[in-house]
């Protein structure tokens, strides 16, 4: 049994909240230790003169946070060290959440109608290849061949013969990481960065080594550093606005990585999913280093996310691997989601859908700009995401549950954390997972959180 207990005096209304974040607070100071048996629920709450059903709200609301974990007939014991990593998002968005923390694109009624119209020109066309064929190289030639348009719309040159078709994003990274990091070696990447790559990084079995950053993305000299230190064998990066610090890495920037890439014969992991609808950013990292750069786009983030289809395009040295790594744990891509993926390419479909995003979320930024007038963040303009740093006084957990408490889900920037580095609060908020509506409630329950006064909102809720 610890020895460390929750101070009455500190708590406040909601009870079961601040009682909570108490708990919190102690056990990220190591005043509790992970293992350790907490007090019985009927036990604290007549120590600190609570009813059993506000201790019972505190400990379910620590299970939530993966803080502690339960076990019937044993109690409640502290859990610091997770099995699973949260995800940055609502597993669900129950009742009448306003989501704010999945990252989405902007979708009306339009992009499920070109869905169906698709699907339904499948019906009539569908090749015999996509729908009896276990051979990919039956069923891609031809897709492929799309491919390369469409890379070329991303800024990179390359041939049918480098590029792989996968079922997104997702798996393009695996795979990509899989050919260019054995077990045992390490991958560097941004200190604050993409949120699958950790339980990656455990599944696959490679280290990961978060670098600082700064506003124009990884620091080329803490790269180079890395190196000659570490068995790094290669950086995962996001130049292009996708990352969460909303970062767009300039052409200098992105030149003097590669250079540092190629001196020290590591491989480039490049995640450019938002690929064409970043119109004002520098060539891809692939154009600076290609003969080291594996680079993956997709489609579902910027024209429907059913379509989940994505590209990697590899150089020559790695096409075998990645070709190896892609049959063994995709076999191939879905070849329906293929079929509409080119068909829409080839007919300008996916262009059009990228600029209506754009246009889209250039709004949903004006929208952002007029609620949080007075608050600082950081955005691009072809962005889908705001970055903001909390005042030095807001606890990014607490500041989380108070929103979600008030209606509104958004994402902690812990999600993001590689580096075990001093950390600034923050949270990463979505523009287009809601209606525009709702993205201006939401953002307005923000904005309320962060000037009004924190002990005074504790008490209004």
């Amino acid at each position: 049994m610890t020895l460390w207990h929750p101070d009455p005096a500190l708590i406040r209304r909601p009870a079961y909240l601040s009682l909570a974040d108490q708990f919190a607070r102690a056990i990220h100071d190591g005043r509790l230790a992970n293992g350790e048996r907490l007090p019985t629920h009927r036990r604290l709450a007549d120590e600190l003169g609570l009813s059993v059903q506000t201790v019972s709200r505190a400990y379910e609301e620590l299970i939530r946070r993966g803080l502690v974990s339960g076990e019937i007939g044993r109690g409640s014991f502290v859990q610091t060290q997770r099995h699973e990593p949260d995800p940055p998002y609502l597993p669900e968005r129950p009742g009448e959440v306003i989501d704010l923390s999945i990252l989405k694109p902007v979708c009306e009624s339009m992009h499920l109608e070109l869905m169906r119209a698709a699907l339904g020109w499948l019906g009539e066309t569908l090749p015999a290849a996509s729908a009896l064929s276990f051979r990919p190289n039956m069923v891609f030639p031809r897709h492929k061949a799309v491919a390369v348009e469409w890379l070329k719309l991303c800024g990179l040159e390359t041939t049918a013969q480098n590029v792989s078709v996968t079922n997104g994003a997702t798996a393009a990274m695996t795979v990509a990481l899989m050919s260019v990091a054995p077990p045992g070696s390490t991958v560097a990447t941004e200190a604050i960065g993409h949120h699958t790559l950790v339980p990656l990084a455990r599944y696959l079995g490679f280290n990961l080594e978060g670098l600082p950053i700064d506003d124009n993305g990884i620091l080329p000299d803490a790269l180079d550093e890395a190196c000659r230190h570490s068995d790094i064998r290669a950086v995962f990066v996001q130049p292009s606005v996708i990352n969460p610090t909303a970062t767009l890495m300039g052409s200098v920037r992105r030149s003097e990585l590669a250079e540092v890439a190629r001196r020290h014969d590591i491989a480039i992991i490049e995640n450019d999913v938002l690929g064409p609808l970043v119109e004002k950013r520098a060539p891809p990292l692939a154009h600076f280093a290609p003969e080291r750069t594996l680079y993956v786009t997709s489609f579902s983030k910027i024209t429907v996310p059913g379509l989940r289809i994505g590209y990697l395009a590899a150089p020559d040295r790695y096409v075998a691997a990645v070709a190896n790594r892609h049959l063994v744990t995709n076999w191939m891509a879905t070849p329906i989601m293929a079929e509409i993926a080119s068909k829409w390419v080839a007919d300008g479909t996916a262009l059009e859908l990228v600029r209506w995003q754009r246009e889209a979320l250039h709004h949903r930024l004006d929208i952002a700009a007029e609620v949080l007038a007075g608050v600082g963040y950081r955005a691009q303009r072809d962005g889908m995401h705001l970055w903001l740093e909390l005042p030095g006084d807001r606890s990014e957990e607490g500041f989380v549950a108070q929103a979600r408490l008030q209606g509104v889900a958004i994402a902690p920037g812990t999600s993001f954390r590689i580096a075990e580095t001093p950390w600034k609060p923050a949270i990463r908020i979505s523009l287009g997972s809601t209606t525009e509506a709702e993205l201006r409630a939401g953002l307005g329950v923000v904005t309320k959180l962060l000037l009004g006064d924190p002990e005074h909102l504790l008490l209004a809720i």
